[in-house]
């Protein structure tokens, strides 16, 4: 077993990049859509049988056990070779939860699963009508002696036509006096009677975002992670996890990449405007990432992050969005181009960039919503 932590920060960097020079198809290499596990089966397995597939989980329960520098590093160097993000719910948001709050038994069964893909997850959080207000979730869980059964909707559910389970928020109290008490946190299988999904088509024309229709679907009550009726906390502890990860550097750094790349094929350096504005967003993202760093470090020493944590997400997905719109710009008349745009030997689909940056604002919590949370929480300031 590696010890990827008593690698000097540049070994472990010159490791990571020749893993992912070698190893990654050169045709998944900047997909602009999210991808099903059939395109990636054979990436993930090479991933798996090098023990990379769970960078931040502790090594004790299969993952790398990456320290924050190195974790960093691990990222930077994904997105600086283009590779896809795949089908990482399990990974990402679950499978931290699981090792945070489940049983011991729950954490054998569940967490290889996860790291094996064999279980492919989607997330069940919000609903029609309680996006940003999370909390006035109504999809309901109603105990039958071993099961929960669970009835109604969730929406916006990512690759959920691509899944095998789904983590859901669901109402098990409804005589809750508040609307944050009487939630927990469920595990389901998607294959089953009860379950039907229905793909929503992107304004770039991709299936990616899906509803969910519950009808007297089944759930083993073992499947309940934490304590019933208290799965608000743990929502929130998600949640977190999920802004430092939808928070990550690589979305705008990625983005960068391609703005330079576009902008030296069309001499677009020679115009000093557009370079003062490029070193803007490029200062941004550097920035950006140093503060990534430093929620990054409270994670891995086993901190709890806090309200302040929504600055990552508010600030990655303006400056994501303010790279496309001047990709679109420094592409002049292909910028409105449906497909790659050729540059030099390199393809660039500009437009599915700015596409894919518009939703960037909303899912996660909106930034309204995220700058809601640092005025009153962090900055104490009146509602």
């Amino acid at each position: 077993m590696t010890d990827w932590n008593a690698l000097s920060d540049e070994a472990f960097r010159r490791q990571v990049r020749t893993f992912f020079e070698t190893e990654y198809p050169e045709e998944l290499r900047h997909l602009p859509h999210r991808a099903k596990f059939a395109e990636i089966r054979q990436w993930h397995e090479k991933l798996y049988a090098k023990g990379m597939v769970a960078p931040a989980w502790p090594v004790e329960y299969g993952g790398m056990g990456l320290e924050a520098s190195k974790l960093l590093i691990f990222y930077e160097e994904q997105q600086r070779w283009g590779v896809t993000r795949g089908r990482d719910m399990g990974v990402q948001m679950v499978g931290p939860l699981i090792i945070k709050f489940g049983t011991q038994a729950q954490k054998h069964y569940w967490l290889p699963r996860i790291l094996s893909c064999e279980h492919i997850w989607c997330q069940g959080y919000s609903e029609p009508g309680s996006g940003s207000d999370l909390a006035s979730l109504r999809t309901s869980a109603v105990i039958d002696g071993d099961y929960f059964v669970i009835n109604g909707q969730k929406i916006w559910t990512t690759m959920a036509h691509d899944a095998t389970h789904i983590f859901m928020l669901v109402r098990t109290d409804p005589r809750a006096t508040k609307k944050q008490e009487g939630i927990s946190f469920v595990l389901a299988e998607m294959n089953q009677p009860g379950i039907a999904v229905r793909t929503i088509t992107t304004l770039a024309g991709e299936d990616e975002f899906c509803e969910v229709f519950f009808d007297n679907a089944r759930a083993p009550c073992e499947n309940l992670i934490g304590e019933l009726n208290k799965g608000w906390a743990m929502a929130k502890t998600l949640l977190g996890f999920e802004r430092i990860f939808i928070g990550a550097p690589n979305l705008a750094q990625n983005a960068l990449v391609q703005l330079r790349t576009i902008a030296q094929g069309r001499y677009m350096f020679n115009d000093p405007v557009f370079r003062d504005r490029f070193a803007k967003v490029a200062l941004d993202v550097e920035d950006h990432a140093a503060l990534y760093t430093r929620f990054a470090d409270q994670l891995k020493r086993g901190e709890t992050l806090g309200p302040d944590v929504s600055m990552l997400k508010i600030w990655v997905t303006e400056t994501f969005q303010e790279i496309t719109e001047l990709m679109i710009e420094a592409a002049g008349p292909d910028g409105g181009m449906i497909g790659p745009l050729q540059v030099g030997n390199v393809g660039i689909d500009v437009l599915a960039n700015f596409y894919k940056a518009r939703p960037t604002t909303i899912y996660g919590g909106t930034n309204e919503i995220q700058r809601n949370i640092l005025s009153k929480a962090v900055l104490g300031l009146p509602e």
